[in-house]
């Protein structure tokens, strides 16, 4: 059937194999950058702000970190800060840029297939006053670009916010079109790059990013810090107060040993991309084919204009959750959802505003891979995923009423 398949029994221990394909909740680290960091744990734990002796190596390594990042995205060194995470920097961005609008221009424009940080954080600022507006996502999860414009004509806006690609369905957004109708209209651009900065390349200064937002744990770095891309002449008003670190955009004694990783992180990702993405692109593909082979099971988002490292698929008559739960007793893990959602019942914003009925969306789950993950990984999936389906859809009261 498909389940509990035992990979070794030791001294009467059953253990089942391990498949973790949940990638864009948390990534494995780099063993590099995990060495890499001890130094700053240990040895040179000074305050990057003190003149002294202590304080010097710290501040070097986090130039240098500074450094590698900005090298990842196509920046200068000092157009990018470092913050807590990805969510920090996101707030950073749209809060920052509203405090420094014109009061006729404070306005921030964009959709659900932004991650959740974007979208609460936007409903709170509207909830504060500030005018937001919401584009409408095609079939395939792409944001509609003849509907963006329409939106960004009607003025009021100084910000668009997007992600590079959907970060739950993994399609690639119109980054190049809506950034230069955005500039025509004097709207700056702020670009999430958190689900994409490991697996695409990027260039924020040929592609006229205005702000743009990466995550350390993304790059399979450390959790715990993030970094924003600020192009300058960009005017920021910072969200946190005190003693002026980070260009007095980002108070707070610097996590030296996790933007250090995160530094290392980002050096490996730009020296190997080359050579793991397309290994990610073959085993992610095996997995898509593999489980369209299932009768009744579809595609969520685009087949080919997609991250490499995702599969979001949809499997009718039954429920996403229970398909975890079931994989999860397997060895192997998943998502439902976006990462940071998948805590509760309701159905994916991003699938129903693609258009898919209330169904169709709690029956599907998220596979996200990375660079450790293999075909031997997949082979096992596949054996497993057909059972789970048989099993689940023998109990689904809709599935049972087909031919009635």
């Amino acid at each position: 059937m498909g389940v509990l398949i035992i990979d070794t029994i030791e001294k009467g221990v059953v253990h089942l194999r391990s498949v973790y394909l949940d990638s864009n909740s948390g990534m494995p680290m780099w063993p590099e950058v995990i060495s890499s960091m001890l130094p700053y744990m240990s040895e040179h734990y000074g305050n990057t702000s003190s003149i002294h002796a202590m304080g010097n190596e710290p501040k070097k390594a986090m130039e240098m970190a500074r450094s590698h990042v900005a090298e990842l995205i196509g920046a200068d060194p000092t157009e990018v800060i470092f913050t807590s995470g990805a969510t920090e920097a996101v707030n950073l961005a749209l809060r920052g840029s509203t405090e420094t609008a014109s009061e006729g221009k404070k306005g921030i424009i964009y959709s659900q297939a932004d991650h959740r940080t974007v979208t609460a954080t936007a409903e709170d600022l509207s909830r504060k006053g500030v005018r937001t507006a919401m584009m409408p996502l095609d079939h395939l999860g792409a944001i509609k670009l003849k509907e963006a414009v329409s939106i960004m004509d009607q003025g009021g806006f100084h910000l668009l916010s997007m992600p590079f690609a959907s970060q739950e369905v993994g399609t690639f957004q119109p980054v190049e079109d809506l950034v230069k109708e955005a500039a025509e209209r004097e709207v700056l651009v702020h670009l999430d790059l958190t689900r994409s900065a490991f697996q695409v390349p990027i260039d924020v200064k040929k592609q006229g990013i205005d702000l743009a937002t990466i995550s350390s744990n993304d790059l399979l770095g450390p959790k715990g810090v993030g970094a924003l891309y600020i192009k300058k002449g960009v005017r920021l008003k910072p969200i946190l107060t005190g003693g002026g670190h980070e260009r007095a955009l980002r108070s707070g004694s610097e996590n030296i040993p996790g933007i250090y990783g995160m530094g290392k992180a980002a050096s490996i990702v730009k020296k190997r991309m080359g050579d793991y993405v397309p290994q990610m692109e073959r085993v992610r593909d095996a997995l898509i084919d593999g489980l369209l082979r299932i009768e009744n099971t579809h595609l969520n988002g685009n087949m080919k204009m997609r991250l490499p490292n995702n599969a979001n698929v949809r499997f009718d008559f039954i429920e996403g959750e229970s398909i975890l739960l079931m994989l999860d007793l397997n060895g192997i893990q998943a998502a439902s959802g976006s990462a940071c959602s998948s805590k509760t019942l309701e159905p994916s914003p991003t699938l129903m505003a693609m258009g898919l009925k209330h169904e169709e969306a709690h029956g599907s789950i998220q596979m996200t891979l990375n660079p450790n993950t293999t075909i031997d990984d997949i082979q096992y999936v596949l054996e497993v995923v057909p059972g789970i389906v048989e099993n689940l859809r023998e109990m689904s009261p809709l599935y049972n009423r087909i031919g009635d």
